[in-house]
């Protein structure tokens, strides 16, 4: 048995092609570990998206409901300005029929009360309707 010659070269290319090997062993250990993130990551965003669909869901039901809201709202509001304009009609209408007559009536009981009280007195100044105040002195 004879052992050929060792170089020195043929020592570098061993030493070479062993850190290739452990290069390339913890080069797949790191893209093993990168898939794991990956993976959990992708398992993240399924469940994301899982619990998104529903809940955008019940976000469409609810802004649905809210907008039955809205318009029940307005037909509201629609009913209560109707109903002040009608108000407002019938005050005036109240104030136009009654108050005119009211204040007649109480001019013309004015006018009677002071003519009883007045009998056509005059007072001592000489001017009728000065006859109920009282002087001091």
């Amino acid at each position: 048995m004879s052992v050929a010659p060792v170089s020195i070269g043929d020592v570098a290319g061993v030493i070479a092609a062993l850190a290739f090997a452990f290069l390339v062993l913890r080069l797949g250990s790191v893209i093993g570990k990168a898939g794991k993130v990956l993976d959990e990551a992708r398992m993240g965003v399924r469940g994301v998206s899982e619990q998104t669909v529903p809940l955008l869901s019940n976000v469409t039901d609810t802004v649905a409901s809210t907008n039955e809201q809205i318009v029940r709202l307005d037909t509201i509001t629609a009913n209560v300005s109707s109903m002040s304009t009608n108000i407002n009609a019938l005050t005036s209408l109240f104030a136009a029929t009654v108050g005119s007559p009211v204040v007649k009536v109480a001019a013309f009981t004015y006018g009677v009360r002071s003519a009883m009280n007045g009998s056509g007195k005059r007072s001592d100044s000489g001017r009728p309707g000065s006859h109920g105040r009282r002087r001091r002195g």
